[in-house]
This record gives structure tokens, sequence and C-alpha cells, in this order.
């Protein structure tokens, strides 16, 4: 069997950040192609039900992706991994440059940028070397957009680091998804008829004509792991709003 055709039976799948969102959307993906899937997030609750939804051989662990103790201890006694998915994300960092709160900014490293370097590297013992690892970063690293500077800053930090790792942690397998706008509940903070009017103003300028689903990002998460001739890539996920004519 080959790597384009492969299931995931008897793979194991650890995602980092799968209560919700693209993570569980994720998970589930992989759960249904036969892995044993392991969600982590810092609500058990939210865990309980995430896993409830997604079936299959699906267990949950509740750690906060912040501390790097919590990190630790989930590897510690995880066993085995075949396919590390980290997804997790934070909400600080946005905001017009002329007023961006710094310590906002900082915050947002800490609840995305610093999570996933120490995700990783705590996981690189227990990483299959013939596996994957794949990063969730955003297309804000890579866009224009006034307001957005410092998750650009936060989300490139993350993807200028996928071509150096690829090589020297190969042959384990480095990647990342760039989501554009994917309606999750990542944008809960805003109001519902805010939000519909912010998704309906990026759908018409987006050549899809809709921003993204949550599944669409776990498809494209489940090719990179299964693809074995793929790494160091970041591959966009945006519904064609990146390219530089739009619709």
């Amino acid at each position: 069997m080959t790597a384009l055709t492969q299931t995931f039976t008897e793979q194991r799948v650890a995602v980092m950040g799968g209560s919700s969102g693209i993570g569980e959307a994720t998970a589930a993906r992989f759960a249904a192609d036969g892995a044993e899937v392991v969600v982590t997030g810092r609500d058990q609750g939210r865990l309980d039900a995430a896993i409830e939804r997604i079936g299959g051989k699906t267990t949950a662990y509740r750690m906060d992706a912040t501390d790097p103790d919590a990190i630790a201890a989930f590897f510690a006694q995880s066993g085995p991994i075949d396919h590390l998915v980290i997804a997790v994300s934070g909400a600080a960092g946005s905001g017009a440059f002329a007023e961006l709160d710094l310590d906002r900014l900082a915050a947002g490293f800490e609840g995305k940028f610093w999570p996933q370097i120490r995700i990783l590297q705590a996981a690189l013992p227990r990483l299959n070397t013939n596996g994957s690892a794949t990063l969730i970063t955003a297309a804000s690293a890579r866009a224009a957009f006034p307001g957005t500077a410092g998750l650009a800053a936060i989300n490139g930090a993350v993807q200028a680091m996928v071509p150096p790792l690829a090589v020297e942690l190969a042959p384990l397998r480095i990647n990342a998804v760039a989501p554009g706008v994917i309606d999750t509940p990542w944008w809960d903070a805003l109001p519902a008829e805010e939000r519909r009017t912010l998704f309906d103003g990026l759908a018409a300028t987006t050549p899809a004509g809709r921003v993204g689903r949550p599944e669409e990002v776990a498809g494209a998460v489940h090719m990179l792991a299964a693809n074995g001739f793929i790494t160091g890539v970041v591959i966009d996920c945006t519904g064609g709003a990146n390219l530089p004519t739009g619709r």
C-alpha cells in the first residue's frame, strides 16, 4: 500500500487543540480513517463533548498548551505517535499597528507561537521518524490586510521554521497548513450579526465565494500526513483569498 492510498488504521495521531473547530474536524477525519486519535484541550467538558461527536478510537487528555510542564507530562505518558497535528491557536495580536498593545501582541505569541514550538520539541522523542508533524498557522502570515501585522508576525514566525525543520528533523516530515477565514468558534467573540456581515464581505472578494469550513482544512492536514513525499511546505487553504488578483 502506498503512502498516497494508505489509511491510518493501527496508527496513532495526536491532535493538540482538538476540542473544537479545525482541531476537532481534523481529529474526526483521522478517526474516520481508522486512526487511534488523542485530542487535547484545556476544558474537560468541551473535550468530552468533542470525543463523543468524533467517535471511533478517540480519547481526550486535558492539557493547557501554554503550560510547559503540562506539555511535558502529556508526552511522558503518551506512548509512540505516528502523526502530530498542532492546532493550538491564540486570539491576541490583532489591531491597528499605531495603537497595537504590545503586551497583547506578546500574549499572542504566548498563546500560539510558543505552544506550537514547545509541543513539537517535546514530541520529538515520541514521534515515529517516518511520520509527520503538521502545524496550523494562518494566511495572515503572508497577507497584507490592515490590522493584521501582529497576527502576521505570530503566524509568520511559525511558518518560517517549517523548511529548516523539515531538513533538520528528516526523515520526520514537517509541514503546515495556513487557513484563511474559517467559520469556527475562533470568531465567537464577535456578535452574530457582525460576524455574518464580516463573512459576507470577505466572501464577496474571495474566488471561492464564501469563507471556509473546518472540514476543508482537516482535508489538507490529512493529505499532508498521508503523502510521504511532501515535507517542508506551507499549504494555503484560503479559497483563493491570498491570490493577488482576487475575484
